[in-house]
């Protein structure tokens, strides 16, 4: 495995070319958890339930089947690759109100692992389900 690139499992503030990485409804609500805290701290666009907004990104996780998710997280995963002089701060997608748990999301953002990318920074929680 390569180096684990941990995410604090309490994201506060950012440096300017940090962005908050949170789970989102397809609507664009940002009412509670992370996604509040997006909404409230670090710029998410009520209304937006996708992609970048502000300094974070949004990927929806309001799903019955965890699979729907990858599709998102493969478009962030390809933005992250082009956007190497960001560095993106992962949570606990789907884990909160969404109620996956770490293991069900993990194995879906694998390839940011393979693939080396060394500006994507994921929760503690991810790496021990690998």
């Amino acid at each position: 495995m390569n180096a684990m690139r941990i995410s604090s499992n309490r994201i506060t503030d950012l440096l300017p070319n940090e962005i908050f990485v949170f789970g989102s409804n397809i609507a664009g609500y940002h009412c509670r958890g992370a996604a509040g805290l997006a909404l409230e701290k670090f710029g998410a666009i009520w209304g937006q339930g996708v992609g970048l907004q502000g300094q974070c990104y949004a990927i929806p996780t309001m799903y019955k089947d965890v699979h729907a998710i990858q599709p998102f997280i493969d478009e962030f995963l390809t933005f992250a690759y082009y956007h190497p002089e960001l560095t993106f701060l992962v949570t606990e997608i789907g884990c909160g109100i969404a109620g996956f748990k770490p293991c069900d999301i993990a194995p879906l953002f694998h390839s940011a692992i393979e693939r080396n990318l060394s500006n994507i920074f994921l929760p503690i929680s991810f790496y021990s389900c690998y």
